[in-house]
């Protein structure tokens, strides 16, 4: 079920972005509408990721209509086609009325995302991988009887293979401690992996970084590491846009 906000006033001045560009800017192409849907697994916080991403793009004064996907309340196992979450937003420089038919972007987290969600994404449209999660297991898992990121399969799409896992886990490190003094977990550190792919997708939409990073610091205020590690990583895939040959333009509204 949709929800649909529009956005009257004039694009409000925002600060400077939290991470500063990198690198020479790359080609900037004009858009007026666009469909991005972030899946992956029930635990992958893809519903705060499009969340979040809807957020900023009304800040921005962009028409926005949503459409959640949740699994069944009774979870499925991890990995599997039941178990798959997702959330799509379409967002606007002129009014809409629905969240889009085909997708433009899809973010997919693991095999059996993108085994569910593919069917959607437009033809030469972009496709976003978690390639880490792209093992035997994950593969099969999804019912995959190949790698469909080496067999040929995704040729009329424009592929991404990121290792988002490790990239988060790197850009989070290993000195973060909580109040206790102990070290965030491998799991608590994954747990981000979503924010990093969200910091990738606010840099091909130009989204600013600085109302995302507000929230974080007032949701978590009580736990300085959440923030420091969400914050990091979030800047992180905001900056792979920036260095990554394989993301070619940024898109304006």
């Amino acid at each position: 079920m949709g929800a649909t906000a529009s956005v009257a006033e004039p694009k409000p001045k925002l600060e400077p972005s939290v991470t500063e560009p990198t690198v020479k800017q790359k080609p900037i192409e004009e858009l007026e509408t666009v469909v991005v849907r972030f899946c992956g697994d029930s635990g992958d916080g893809m519903q705060l990721a499009g969340e979040k991403f809807t957020t900023v793009s009304a800040i921005l004064g962009n028409d926005v209509s949503t459409l959640p996907d949740f699994p069944a309340e009774i979870r499925a196992p991890q990995g599997t086609l039941a178990g798959v979450s997702g959330f799509q937003v379409c967002f606007s420089s002129r009014d809409i009325m629905t969240p889009g038919d085909e997708v433009d972007t899809l973010i997919a987290m693991n095999p059996a995302a993108l085994k569910t969600n593919l069917k959607d994404l437009k033809r030469g449209g972009y496709l976003i991988v978690d390639e880490d999660y792209f093992d035997k297991e994950g593969l099969q898992m999804a019912g995959y009887q190949s790698n469909p990121l080496e067999d040929g399969s995704l040729n009329n799409y424009r592929l991404v293979r990121i290792p988002i896992t490790t990239r988060n886990r790197e850009a989070v490190g290993d000195d973060l401690r909580e109040e206790d003094g102990k070290a965030l977990s491998l799991k608590q550190i994954d747990q981000s992996r979503n924010v990093w792919a969200l910091g990738l997708v606010f840099w091909m939409y130009q989204r600013p970084l600085d109302p995302t990073v507000r929230s974080f610091k007032e949701k978590f205020a009580k736990k300085p590491a959440v923030v420091e590690k969400n914050v990091r990583t979030l800047k992180a895939g905001y900056n792979y846009g920036e260095t990554t040959a394989a993301m070619a333009s940024q898109y304006a509204f």
